[in-house]
C-alpha cells in the first residue's frame, strides 16, 4: 500500500534526542561519506527535532482569509496574532459535525509523508483521523525514482489505500502540488470513495493537461526548461527523454520556502527526493462522469514563488471549485509556513455540508 506517516511518541524523540546529544563529540572526526544507514537515522534526528520545535509551540506570523466561490462572498482574517498551532489548543472541535474525519494527505513533488508532520499533530490533537502516504519513489519508499514511468505507478499507494477502503467508508484528500495529479487520478478511479478534494496550492489540471504545464509561467517553456536545465537526470542516455528532476538546495529555497522556518528548511533538505518526471509530463484522461462530479476546494497561497498568486487564479478560473479558500504571507509549503492557517482552512472545509 506504501508507507503511512503518523506522528512519534514523546518517548521516541527523548531517544533520538539522546543519541543526538550523545553524538555531539564525534562531530567532526570523520569526513567519510554518508552511507545509506546514516543518511536515514539523520533524516529521522532532523524530524524529531522539528516535531519536537512544533511541541514547544514556535510562533510564526501570519492569517489566512476565505471566499467561497458559489453563493454568498465572504472574507476574514484568521488569528491575526500568529501562526503556531499552539493558540488553538483550548478550543473545542465538535465533532458531531464531522461527516468525514479522515484525512488522506498527499505529498507534492520530491516531498514524501514526512512534510505533513504539522498538520497530522494538529487534526489528531483534535480527535480527526490523518493519514499520509508516500508515493513510489518518494519519503521512504525504496523505488529509484528515474523508473517511475507514469502516473499510475506514481500513485499506486494511493490508488490501493481508496480500493482497499470499507463501501460505506469515504475520505477526505488532500493534494500539494503536484499531488493535485495524483487526487486527480483518483477522483477518476474511486470518487465515491472521496467525501472533498483539496487542492493545497496544487496541480487542479483539465482534461487532456500535463501537470507540468501548470509550472510553465514560472519555468518557461516545458520543453526548454528540460533541454536547459542542469537539474535533470538522464537514466536512460542522454538521447532518451529525462528521467527525473532535482533542484540544488539554493534553488529549493526560492521556490518552495521562502516563508517557511529554518529547521523545517534543514528538513527538507535532507529528506527530498529526485521528482519523477514521467507522471508530471503524462496527459491526464478525466471524465465529467467520475471526477466532474467531485467536491473541490482549492487553497491559495498567496507569497508563493513556485506557483505564484496569478498562476493559481487562472487555476481556479478555469476550472471551478465549490470554495476557494487563501492563505496570506504563506510560500508553496503552507504545511511548514502557515500550519495553524492550513488547519483552520482543512477543518472548515471538512464541516461544509
Amino acid at each position: 500500500m506504501g508507507n503511512g506517516f503518523f506522528c512519534m511518541t514523546k518517548k521516541d524523540i527523548r531517544e533520538l534526542g539522546g543519541s543526538k546529544n550523545r553524538s555531539r563529540s564525534n562531530v567532526g572526526r570523520t569526513s567519510q561519506r554518508k552511507m545509506p544507514a546514516e543518511e536515514e537515522l539523520l533524516h529521522r534526528r532532523a524530524l524529531s527535532m522539528a516535531i519536537q520545535q512544533h511541541q514547544l509551540s514556535q510562533r510564526f506570523e501570519g492569517g489566512a482569509s476565505m471566499s467561497r466561490r458559489h453563493g454568498s462572498v465572504s472574507s476574514r482574517r484568521l488569528n491575526p496574532g500568529g501562526d503556531s498551532l499552539a493558540n488553538d489548543k483550548q478550543q473545542a472541535v465538535d465533532l458531531e459535525n464531522f461527516k468525514t474525519k479522515k484525512f488522506v494527505l498527499v505529498h507534492g513533488e520530491g516531498f514524501g509523508a514526512w512534510c505533513w508532520y504539522k498538520t497530522i499533530a494538529s487534526l489528531e490533537e483534535v480527535g480527526l483521523l490523518p493519514i499520509a502516504l508516500d508515493l513510489v519513489g518518494s519519503g521512504i519508499d525504496q523505488t529509484d525514482s528515474n523508473k517511475v514511468g507514469t502516473l499510475a505507478d506514481y500513485s499506486k499507494p494511493l490508488i490501493n489505500y481508496l480500493r482497499d477502503l470499507p463501501e460505506d467508508e469515504k475520505v477526505i484528500l488532500v493534494g500539494h502540488s503536484c499531488g493535485g495529479a495524483s487526487i486527480s487520478y483518483a477522483l477518476e478511479h474511486y470518487p465515491t470513495k472521496v467525501s472533498k478534494a483539496i487542492f493545497l496550492c496544487a496541480t487542479m489540471v483539465l482534461d487532456g493537461q500535463r501537470p507540468f504545464d501548470v509550472f510553465a509561467e514560472q519555468l518557461g517553456s516545458v520543453e526548454i526548461f528540460l533541454k536547459e536545465s542542469q537539474s535533470v537526470v538522464h537514466a536512460n542516455g542522454k538521447d532518451k527523454p529525462p528521467t527525473s528532476l532535482m533542484f540544488e538546495k539554493q534553488q529549493m529555497k526560492a521556490l518552495y520556502f521562502n516563508q517557511t522556518p529554518t529547521k523545517d528548511v534543514a528538513l527538507a533538505a535532507v529528506s527530498m527526493r529526485p521528482i519523477p518526471l514521467g507522471p508530471l509530463m503524462e496527459k491526464l484522461s478525466l471524465s465529467p462522469a467520475n471526477y466532474g462530479t467531485a467536491r473541490k476546494f482549492f487553497v491559495q497561497t498567496l507569497d508563493d514563488n513556485a506557483l505564484s498568486a496569478d498562476v493559481q487564479e487562472k487555476l481556479v478560473r478555469e476550472n471551478p471549485p465549490e470554495g476557494i479558500f487563501k492563505i496570506k504571507g504563506s510560500d508553496h509549503c503552507p504545511f511548514f509556513s502557515k500550519p495553524q492557517s492550513l488547519h483552520k482552512i482543512l477543518l472548515e472545509i471538512a464541516q461544509i455540508p
